[in-house]
């Protein structure tokens, strides 16, 4: 009996000894249980952000569809560069090529072009115009049509009219044939833009979109140097001029080959309501481990009621910077020849050698500039290159009959510099902008700022004739310099950022409500 006694005794007291235990280490209110205040402070603060936290996140869950609740392992943010994705950027910057091609190609070509026809000067702006006024339309309504009946489709088409309205300008007896030939390429050049673009900034990881991007803007200068040198190739031939502008067929063929079996952009096909078509493109090109991140909501909206929202602001931004940013570089493009006689750099040949030389710095400034945008942040570079690029160009003006050296480090600094602001121009409208809208965004900026591109262009020879190069070199730095006050203010940075983080705005009413629930 002493034994069972003992027995019940130790039960007991096991029993105490572990009711005490729990209390010591269970939390509970004051009210609820005194012995709380055993613990301390910092781990019962702990304690309750964690069983707070976890309450938040199950409440989040639970609202989740179950359909959702099957998230892939990654997105296209998260994956490397793969070769193909390289491809996309390479042909797709193959507008940007022709663009710089055409429109410095022209220069020479109106070296032959304007004794054979005895040219004025109102003429000869006229032909050197006339694809900055195709620039403007295609742009528009290449970047509308982009959006509605998709990427694919428009990438091949505006290379094919490329080539044939080149080979139409072959064959031109009078001046007004070339101001048309050369219009029709301006419109297709100008629906390539929106077009390649918008591919590039829907494919493109995050981290590598400057980078992308930029092969866009370098293109461009790769372009025009290319043409510097076929121009210079051909100066002495006869009818060399024909030859000159027949030859962008060759890189239009090129293009087609190469971006026969580029897909459809996923971002677009799911904008569109065609889901599977998307997850089958992602899957394809990316693998089936990643899975297409969805965009923030917004209305289905028209580009109207996107110019009437927070996008306005927007907008405006880009078309002044970038106005500010090409009226400069493609008045020297398109004369290129006469701008160096003038600078005393030599007349024919050498003055085209001259052009090369500059086109040069341009192409290799739009290089570090890739990787200074994700090193240095897009607002940064921007300010800093601007500043650089006012100070080669106030060289030029205040001294327009410096030594040749001197004119050289000018044009050279100028043209570095315009590496990073040139490829902003192509990275900023498809980052600030969503898919539904974004190719038509990119069309209205570039548009707008070729209005400033015409008028430049075809005031530059009736400019340089009537005031000389020191005060045309003066109005060009003006304009940069206007730029960079207005990206002082508005600039944004978009750095390691997502396309649904860049392109939400505040002041979208879909945007809005979605954030305030």
């Amino acid at each position: 009996m002493r034994h069972i006694g003992r027995m019940r005794v130790f039960c007991v007291e096991k029993e105490n000894r572990m009711a005490d235990i729990k209390k010591k280490t269970q939390v509970t209110s004051p009210t609820e249980d005194k012995m709380a205040g055993m613990v301390p402070a910092d781990v019962r603060t702990q304690r309750s952000y964690t069983a707070e936290r976890a309450h938040r996140i199950a409440a989040k869950v639970k609202d989740i569809p179950s359909s959702a609740k099957k998230v892939a392992k990654k997105t296209i943010d998260d994956v490397a560069m793969t070769p193909f994705l390289r491809k996309i950027s390479f042909f797709s910057s193959g507008g940007s090529f022709l663009d710089g091609y055409v429109l410095s190609l022209i220069g020479v070509a109106l070296t032959q072009i304007v004794p054979m026809f005895n040219l004025t000067a109102a003429e000869s702006a006229a032909i050197g115009a006339s694809v900055m006024v195709g620039i403007f339309f295609g742009t528009i309504f290449g970047g509308y049509l982009t959006d509605a009946i998709g990427r694919k489709k428009m990438f091949t088409i505006d290379i094919i009219a490329i080539a044939v309205f080149s080979i139409l300008s072959v064959f031109a007896t009078t001046p007004l044939q070339l101001v048309l030939a050369r219009f029709f390429i301006g419109v297709f050049v100008g629906a390539d833009y929106p077009i390649a673009t918008s591919l590039i900034a829907e494919f493109t990881p995050k981290k590598h979109r400057s980078v992308s991007m930029g092969m866009v803007s370098a293109a461009w200068y790769l372009g025009a140097t290319v043409a510097a040198v076929v121009g210079y190739c051909l100066y002495g031939v006869e009818d060399g001029w024909k030859w000159m502008l027949g030859s962008a067929v060759v890189p239009c063929v090129i293009l087609l080959i190469g971006r026969h079996d580029i897909p459809e952009s996923p971002m677009w096909l799911a904008q569109k309501g065609r889901i599977k078509e998307a997850e089958d493109v992602v899957h394809r090109v990316f693998g089936d481990d990643v899975e297409l991140e969805p965009e923030e909501a917004t209305q289905k909206a028209s580009l109207g009621k996107l110019l009437k929202s927070g996008y306005l602001k927007r907008m405006v931004f880009l078309g002044i910077f970038i106005l500010c940013q090409v009226v400069p570089m493609y008045a020297i493009y398109t004369f290129g020849p006469d701008i160096m006689t003038a600078f005393g750099l030599g007349e024919g040949q050498e003055a085209i050698l001259g052009e090369s030389a500059v086109s040069l710095f341009f192409l290799v400034g739009s290089i570090p500039a890739m990787f200074w945008l994700n090193s240095m942040g897009r607002r940064k570079l921007l300010l800093i290159s601007l500043a650089m690029m006012a100070i080669g160009l106030l060289i030029l003006g205040i001294w327009p009959d410096a030594p040749i050296w001197m004119v050289i480090v000018a044009f050279g600094l100028y043209a570095f510099f315009s590496g990073g602001p040139g490829i902003l121009q192509w990275l900023y409208p498809n980052e600030l902008f969503p898919t539904e809208v974004r190719a038509s965004a990119v069309g209205i900026a570039i548009a707008f700022s070729r209005v400033g591109t015409i008028l430049a262009t075809y005031a530059t020879p009736i400019f340089l004739e009537a005031y000389g190069i020191g005060p045309t070199m003066l109005v060009a730095a003006g304009l940069v310099v206007f730029g960079w006050v207005l990206s002082l203010v508005m600039a944004p940075e978009t750095k390691g950022k997502s396309l649904a983080e860049t392109s939400a705005i505040e002041d979208v009413p879909a945007v809005r409500e979605k954030r305030a629930s």
